[in-house]
């Protein structure tokens, strides 16, 4: 039977679950009361044992009609077919008497596993899970490529337990030295980061600074986020490009004499690598000078963290574009995976994409999150478990769901069979 369970019995069973996730805490649940959710903490039992729960969120579609929606899915077994079964089963008996349309589930389900370097799939045994959904009434979305449904289809993890930055890619890790050679640091900062945090992710998504204010002040309350900011140390850049100057400067003049007594091509274009290498630092060492004098340091980057159990999820991450060359973001991630290994497990890298072309238009965003060594894997997808099949495909045809799902275009993602 399905049975509304009380805060203490939700968490022991989510925490122990092996598909718990932070978007089934009862803290996700008090953000999307800010946004005029409401929600129910429910838990499946046989024989007085409880076999499967779940947060769903819900919200209207008209005034006599609510969809809900299960973030990242019910905590179940979906390999276990009977079990999925009598819990759909339930489940739709017990929401069907409370004016509910459907409920929504993109559950975080590995089902491909893909090679770094070939891109090539490996199908894990999770893949039967979609027979069973679609044999007990789920109706399958359209797969998305890129970022259309509400969570990431495509997840980057790293094992922070395994982490050494000699395995990840050569282009990351030159750039995560040439990051610490510019002088840049971390802090973790309280709320009032946040608006500087701001700065750096407000194109990226369709949030205001007030969203991220309330995600950070769910979690807060039982010490489960962080934020993370990346500053130029202006001081320490200026000892670095000053240190950087004097070798190079030494080192040419070594190349110098060299070419005065041989003139070869190997000797020439020696002398002309350290003489744009030198250039270089000296710019720097201005730059560094005049930030020196005028501001002392200036934050450049930053990511909003959640962290639980064994595991860290990167929320939203950004950097200023007109410090690009500071590889900030490099800086930034290898610092979050550094402060937290030792504590937990598993870091989402918060999505990429399917598409592993050079005319994906995220390329950049894909080969900078595969360049720290992730393992990448294809999740199975958005379903609906419909409740109400003509109310559904009327809201579907009128373009209500569209509009309340702030879809482009809801009448494409669904097919009717």
């Amino acid at each position: 039977m399905i049975k509304e369970l009380r805060f203490n019995e939700f968490e022991e069973f989510a925490k122990n679950h092996m598909l718990f996730n932070h978007y089934q805490t009862i803290n996700y649940a008090m953000l999307m009361t800010e946004y005029d959710y409401d929600y129910d903490l429910i838990g499946y039992f046989e024989n007085d044992e409880l076999k499967a729960a779940s947060l769903i969120i819900f919200k209207n579609l008209t005034n006599f009609k609510r969809y809900g929606y299960a973030p990242r899915g019910f905590l179940i077994d979906y390999l276990n077919p009977h079990l999925l079964e009598r819990f759909t089963k339930e489940l739709k008996e017990y929401y069907d008497r409370k004016n509910i349309v459907f409920i929504k589930i993109n559950p975080e389900l590995p089902i491909n596993e893909i090679d770094i370097k070939t891109k090539n799939l490996t199908c894990n045994k999770n893949i039967i899970a979609k027979n069973y959904l679609n044999d007990y009434g789920y109706l399958k979305l359209r797969d998305n490529v890129y970022f259309e449904s509400r969570l990431p289809r495509y997840a980057a993890f790293i094992n922070l337990k395994k982490y050494d930055e000699k395995k990840i890619d050569k282009n990351t890790r030159n750039k995560i030295k040439r990051s610490e050679a510019k002088g840049l640091s971390y802090e973790i900062v309280q709320n009032n980061g946040i608006d500087i945090l701001f700065d750096f992710v407000k194109k990226k998504r369709k949030k205001d600074l007030i969203y991220y204010k309330h995600y950070y002040n769910a979690f807060k309350k039982t010490n489960n986020v962080d934020v993370f900011l990346i500053k130029i140390d202006y001081n320490e850049y200026l000892n670095n490009a000053k240190d950087a100057y004097e070798k190079e400067l030494e080192l040419n003049g070594v190349l110098n004499r060299k070419l005065i007594e041989d003139r070869s091509l190997k000797n020439i274009n020696k002398k002309m690598e350290s003489d744009k290498k030198l250039l270089s630092y000296k710019n720097d060492v201005m730059e560094a000078t005049n930030g020196s004098k005028t501001i002392g340091f200036k934050y450049i980057a930053g990511a909003l963290v959640v962290k639980f159990n064994n595991r860290v999820d990167i929320i939203v991450s950004g950097f200023d574009t007109k410090y690009k060359r500071f590889n900030a973001n490099y800086f930034l991630h290898n610092a979050i995976i550094n402060y937290y290994k030792d504590s937990y497990e598993i870091l989402d890298m918060n999505g990429i994409t399917g598409d592993f072309t050079d005319k994906n238009p995220y390329n950049g965003l894909n080969n900078f999150k595969l360049g720290f060594n992730p393992k990448i894997y294809e999740l199975i997808g958005e379903y609906d478990l419909i409740l109400k099949p003509r109310a559904y495909k009327k809201l579907n045809n009128n373009g209500t769901l569209a509009r309340v799902l702030n879809k482009t275009d809801e009448k494409e993602l669904i097919q009717f069979k």
